[in-house]
């Protein structure tokens, strides 16, 4: 036979006090005395009572759940992200609800309905990367749902958001590159419709003209991320004119891509041509030829704040950031690291 759960009425009827005693008490309510209160957690742990959730959120108007959409769990950055995601809102007494977009603009759409549905305090969202229109989103704002996006954040104004700074980093990377001799550095960016494309553009030209070089447009390629848009993209820059001995790759899997395709082509990696990447995730350690530096991006420290920042959202809704300033927009510093594997 299934015992029912213990309920506040029998706690108070086992001490002879009143429920709502029982209940401060339990939430150590400061009308109530030290003593009582002790008393009232021991018989609440005799009796192995279990707080109803359901009534909890019913009072207080909160479901203490937080929905995450994401392109990929599979991705190594977004596995750490949500880690970071999980272990922060764990500790505030929040749950998370998980799903992914698999990089589709009409599936994030339908996840966005459905976890607006499922009554979320809130959402953190990294966006696909085809993701153009926000009208999803905005359904969100309407409904009082607060959202945080991190990594990748939408062409959209008025948003909290989370980011690491790729603009920093992509011109760390590029002098790095200039410091070894290259002269002709060649990109394969992401697309367009990311903020994060336009941040690395604009880090590359800025390196290129503190070291007063030209910027070639024609070396720097977009692509879709996958392994055909990025075999697309090396056969342009290998076919250019001006024949890049280093190449800048979007992110790690890009730069997987790239090199086995150079190899394919009998390219030797990092004498003929050099690599560097984006996120610096454990799968560079089991490549035969890695890139010889990674711009690290910190997915862990990226979900911890976008989950904070969401969290003081939920408690202090009104609460403004500062007078110029109404909303969050916070960017997580970038740091190359160099493989030291590689001989310079």
């Amino acid at each position: 036979m299934i015992k029912k759960p213990t309920t506040l009425k029998e706690i108070a009827k086992a001490l002879n006090i009143s429920v709502s005693t029982v209940s401060r008490g339990l939430q150590d309510h400061s009308s109530i005395g030290l003593v009582t209160r002790m008393r009232v957690k021991q018989r609440a742990m005799e009796l192995n009572y279990e707080p109803n959730l359901t009534a909890i959120s019913f009072k207080k108007g909160k479901s203490f759940n937080i929905g995450v959409i994401l392109p990929e769990l599979s991705e190594s950055f977004f596995s750490a992200a949500v880690n970071g995601i999980e272990d922060t809102a764990d500790k505030r007494n929040y749950t998370i609800l998980l799903a992914q977009s698999h990089d589709s603009e009409e599936m994030e759409r339908r996840l966005v309905a459905k976890m607006k549905n499922q009554r979320v305090d809130g959402m953190l969202i990294s966006v696909t990367k085809n993701s153009s229109a926000c009208d999803h989103f905005e359904t969100l704002r309407k409904s009082n749902i607060p959202v945080v996006f991190f990594d990748r954040i939408p062409a959209m104004k008025d948003i909290h958001s989370v980011a690491c700074n790729m603009a920093t980093g992509t011109f760390e990377a590029v002098n790095f590159l200039l410091k070894r001799g290259h002269r002709v550095i060649g990109m394969i960016n992401g697309p367009a419709t990311l903020y994060a494309t336009g941040e690395r553009k604009e880090g590359y030209i800025q390196a290129l003209i503190k070291n007063r070089l030209k910027f070639d447009p024609s070396l720097l390629v977009n692509c879709d991320l996958t392994e055909a848009g990025t075999i697309a993209a090396m056969k342009e820059l290998l076919n250019n004119k001006r024949k890049p001995t280093a190449i800048v790759t979007f992110n790690d899997y890009v730069a997987l891509f790239a090199i086995s395709y150079a190899r394919s082509q009998n390219i030797e990696i990092n004498k003929e041509l050099t690599f560097i990447s984006y996120a610096n995730l454990p799968l560079i350690n089991y490549m035969d030829f890695v890139p010889v530096a990674s711009v690290e991006q910190f997915p862990y420290l990226q979900g911890q704040k976008a989950t904070n920042i969401l969290i003081d959202l939920l408690n202090n809704p009104n609460t403004k950031k500062d007078e110029k300033q109404a909303y969050y927009s916070i960017k997580v510093e970038s740091q190359l690291v160099v493989n030291d594997k590689i001989k310079p």
